[in-house]
C-alpha cells in the first residue's frame, strides 16, 4: 500500500509562484534576489498556516540556486536545489524555538554561523517561533544577529510579534503576513480535489474555508477529514455535519421571523438549534454575523465585504433588501450585547429567548415621529375603518389634533394614558381590554397652574428606572404660556429636548385630555447662555433657591440663620 501524505505537507508551496494568498510579499522577495539587494535578517510574523515557513524555505532554496530563472524563482533542476528538494542540503538550518529555546542552544547556532558553504552562495538559519525564545537567549543572539558573516542570513518566523524585543525587531526586515482569503483557500481547494479525483460542492469548500480562518493549512487539514468521512463526495450537509457548524438557513429562518414579528416561530427555530447540540453562544454570535453579513449586502459599495460564494450571495442581498438598516443597526447591538452577556447569565436559555423577544419587537418600533403620531391615535381609538382612521387622525396631527375625553354614558370612563399604559396599547391595540374612547374637538379655557399640575403629574407617572432622567427634567421645566393657548418651556441641553421629543405626543396627548383643550401647544427649546448661567457662590445658590421657593426666606428669618 502506497504511504499516504497528506494534502497540506504534499500540496506544500516549492515556489514563490504556488504559494497562495501572499502575492505582495512573494513579489518583493523575487524582486530583492534578482537586483541582488538582501538584507541579512528577515522576520516572518502572520497567523499559523498562512506560508511563512514555507516562503522561509523558498527563498533560502532560490537565494542559492545556481540558474535561477529571470522571473527570480529557482531552477528546481541544479545540484543546490536538487539537495534542498531532497531534504539533504547543507546551505539551510532550521530551528524550532519552541522546544530549543535556551542559550546553549543559540550558541550552538552562532558557532555554526561561522562555517562558510560548502556549496552556493548563502547559509540560511530559519528560526521558527522565534518568539518562544528566553530573553537570554535573545541576548546571547543580538551580537550575532547586527552582524553576521557576509554569508549568512537569518529568516525568523513567528506567529506573535509583539513578544520579540524591540532590539530584535530594529536589525530585521519585517514581512507581515497575511490572512488567506476564503476565495484563495476555495480556489486551491478545487486544485487540491481535481488532483485527488475528489468531488465537491462550492458551498462546502466554502464553510471549510470560512472554518480555516485564513489558514490555508488547517483548511488542507479540514478537507483531508471531510474527505475520509464522505468517501471522496465532499457536500454541504456532510461538512456541516462532520465539522459541528451550524446550517446558515436557520439565520435565515430566524431573520424571516423577526421580520414578521413572529416571537414563537422564533424561540420554536432556536429549540430545534439546541437540541442539535448547539452551544448558545455559538448560536448568537452567528446570529450576529448574520445580521452584520445582511447590512454589508444592502449597498454595492460595501458588498465586498461579503465572504461567502456567489450562490449564497444572491440569498442574502434578496433577504437584506427587506430589512431596514435601523432594523439591523439596532438587531446587531442587542445581539452583540447578549454575546457579552451570555457567560455570566445564570439563565443562558432564557437570555437567548429574551434576545430573540427583543429582535421581534424592532418591527414594532415607528421609524419616525409621524408614524408614532399614527401609532398613538391608533393606540387610543381601535376598531373601525383602518383606512379612513389613518386619513383622518394624519390631518387631525398636522392642524389640531383631537383630544380623550369621556365617552358615552354607558362607556367606562378611560384611564390616564401615561408613559408605560400607551406603550401596551401601542403593542396591542386589538386588545379587547383597550377602552373605547371618541375624538372631538374641545376648547375649555384653564390656567396656567392647573397646565403646571398635570404636567407634574404626567411626570409622576414615570417610575421605572429609565425614566428617572426624563422625569426630572419635566419637573425642572415649567410651561410658559406665549399666546392663546401655545406653551413654551426650555430646556438645557439637546438631548434633553430630543429626550421630550420621542414623548411628545403621549404627553400633549395626556395635558388636552386633562385639560379639556384640543387647541393646546408645548414648544420646546433650548435655553440661552444667559438664561443657564449656574450660582457658584453661597448667596447666589440662596437666592436662587429662595426665588423657587419662597418658604425658604420664611424659613431663614424664623430661626435667625445665617449664610456662611
Amino acid at each position: 500500500m502506497e504511504n499516504y501524505i497528506v494534502s497540506a505537507r504534499k500540496y506544500r508551496p516549492s515556489t514563490f509562484k504556488s504559494v497562495v494568498g501572499q502575492k505582495s510579499l512573494t513579489t518583493t522577495l523575487k524582486n530583492a534576489i534578482r537586483s541582488g539587494k538582501l538584507a541579512h535578517a528577515y522576520l516572518f510574523c502572520g497567523p499559523r498556516g498562512v506560508g511563512k515557513t514555507s516562503c522561509a524555505r523558498i527563498f533560502a532554496k532560490t537565494i542559492n540556486c545556481i540558474n535561477p530563472s529571470s522571473d527570480g524563482e529557482a531552477c528546481n533542476e541544479c545540484e543546490s536545489c536538487m539537495s534542498f528538494n531532497e531534504q539533504r542540503s547543507l546551505n539551510i538550518h532550521e530551528l524550532d524555538a519552541a522546544s530549543n529555546n535556551s542559550v546553549d542552544d543559540i550558541r550552538s547556532l552562532t558557532e555554526q554561523v561561522r562555517i562558510p558553504p560548502q556549496l552556493g552562495k548563502y547559509k540560511v538559519y530559519i528560526i521558527d517561533e522565534v518568539h518562544m525564545l528566553s530573553a537570554q537567549a535573545f541576548n546571547a543572539f543580538l551580537k550575532t544577529l547586527e552582524e553576521p558573516p557576509h554569508h549568512a542570513i537569518f529568516i525568523l518566523a513567528t506567529t506573535e510579534k509583539q513578544k520579540i524585543l524591540p532590539t530584535i525587531l530594529s536589525r530585521c526586515q519585517t514581512y507581515d503576513f497575511t490572512r488567506i482569503t476564503i476565495e484563495d483557500i476555495v480556489e486551491h481547494l478545487q486544485y487540491v480535489a481535481s488532483q485527488e479525483n475528489i468531488t465537491t460542492e462550492a458551498e462546502a469548500l466554502n464553510v471549510i474555508a470560512q472554518k480555516a480562518d485564513g489558514g490555508m493549512r488547517d483548511a488542507l487539514s479540514i478537507f483531508d477529514q471531510i474527505a475520509s468521512f464522505t468517501s471522496g463526495n465532499i457536500t454541504y450537509n456532510a461538512v456541516i455535519e462532520n465539522l459541528n457548524v451550524l446550517d446558515y438557513d436557520y439565520y435565515f429562518r430566524i431573520t424571516e421571523a423577526i421580520l414578521n414579528s413572529d416571537v414563537r416561530a422564533c424561540l420554536l427555530i432556536l429549540n430545534q438549534i439546541i437540541e442539535k447540540g448547539f452551544d448558545g453562544q455559538n448560536i448568537i454570535s452567528g446570529l450576529a454575523i448574520h445580521l452584520r453579513d445582511l447590512l454589508v449586502c444592502k449597498d454595492e459599495s460595501t458588498i465586498v465585504l461579503f465572504e461567502f460564494s456567489a450562490s449564497i450571495r444572491e440569498r442574502y442581498i434578496n433577504q437584506a433588501k427587506q430589512c431596514p438598516d435601523k432594523l439591523l443597526f439596532r438587531a446587531i447591538e442587542i445581539a452583540n450585547q447578549c454575546d457579552l452577556n451570555y457567560r455570566n447569565s445564570r439563565n443562558k436559555r432564557l437570555l437567548l429567548e429574551l434576545t430573540l423577544i427583543q429582535l421581534c419587537q424592532l418591527t414594532d418600533s415607528p421609524a419616525t415621529e409621524d408614524d408614532k403620531k399614527k401609532i398613538l391615535i391608533k393606540a387610543i381609538q381601535p376598531g373601525g375603518n383602518e383606512t379612513a382612521a389613518k386619513t383622518e387622525t394624519t390631518e387631525k396631527i398636522k392642524a389640531k389634533p383631537p383630544v380623550v375625553t369621556k365617552p358615552a354614558e354607558t362607556t367606562p370612563v378611560p384611564p390616564v394614558v401615561h408613559s408605560t399604559a400607551l406603550k401596551d396599547l401601542i403593542k396591542d391595540d386589538s386588545a379587547k381590554t383597550a377602552p373605547s374612547v371618541k375624538l372631538i374637538e374641545a376648547n375649555d379655557n384653564f390656567s396656567q397652574e392647573d397646565l403646571k399640575k398635570f404636567w407634574v403629574e404626567y411626570a409622576e407617572s414615570l417610575t421605572t428606572v429609565e425614566q428617572t432622567h426624563l422625569k426630572n427634567t419635566l419637573l425642572s421645566c415649567n410651561p410658559t404660556l406665549i399666546d392663546g393657548f401655545t406653551y413654551e418651556i426650555a430646556i438645557d441641553n439637546p438631548y434633553q429636548k430630543n429626550e421630550i421629543a420621542e414623548i411628545y405626543p403621549e404627553i400633549i396627548t395626556f395635558l388636552r385630555h386633562k385639560l379639556n383643550n384640543s387647541h393646546l401647544e408645548i414648544d420646546v427649546r433650548l435655553k440661552e447662555k444667559e438664561e443657564t448661567t449656574m450660582p457658584y457662590t453661597a448667596s447666589e445658590k440662596y437666592d436662587y433657591l429662595a426665588n423657587k421657593n419662597p418658604a425658604l426666606e420664611k424659613l431663614k428669618n424664623t430661626f435667625d440663620l445665617t449664610l456662611e
